[in-house]
This record gives C-alpha cells, structure tokens and sequence, in this order.
C-alpha cells in the first residue's frame, strides 16, 4: 500500500493559499471518475484501486490523502485524475513527486 499527499499543481498566491477547489466540484469531478464516498457526505472516497481521504467539512479543500490499494489498477485511475484536474501527488514516505505520463 502506497500513500500519497495530493496538492495543487498551481503555487499560492498573494490572496492565501492554493487549493485544490472548492469540495462540491472535487465531488463532482472524481465521481465522473468513478470515485465516490459510499454515502452522501462521507470524507472518504472510494475509487477503483485507489482511496482519497479528505479533512472532514474542510471547503475548499486545500490537500488530501491518497491511499492506493491495488497498484496495477489504481495507477492508471491516479493518472487519469491528475492530468484532467491538474493534481501532483507526493510521496509521503519520501517526498518526491510522482511523475505522470504524457500519453
């Protein structure tokens, strides 16, 4: 099992700090993704091979946890997310950023 802190790819600005978006649209997007929280407001959201766990009533959301379970199907699930949304997840075990493909 790997995990992964998922932040912004964009950098703070003068007005605070980066976010990820607001948690209505984070909802939306990943469940078009077909990752979910098993019931409505639930913190955590369950996705093929993957988990996201976010910071209960947190808007908008500034960072999550990525729990990823099954590693030859949650990786492919992990790319497609972070090149449509723009996320870079990092390692927390050793800091370095994952690099995405370009396919």
């Amino acid at each position: 099992m790997r995990i992964l802190v998922v932040l912004p790819s964009t950098s703070p600005s003068d007005r605070g700090p980066a976010t990820l978006g607001p948690r209505a649209a984070i909802l939306k997007n990943l469940r078009s993704m077909n990752t979910q929280p098993e019931c409505d407001g639930g913190d955590i959201l369950y996705g093929p091979g993957i988990e996201f766990q976010l910071a209960p009533n947190q808007d908008p959301v500034v960072q999550m946890i990525l729990v990823v379970s099954d590693e030859d199907i949650g990786w492919l699930v992990i790319e497609r997310i972070g090149r449509t949304l723009k996320w870079k997840f990092v390692d927390i075990n050793t800091g370095d950023e994952l690099v995405l493909s370009t396919n």
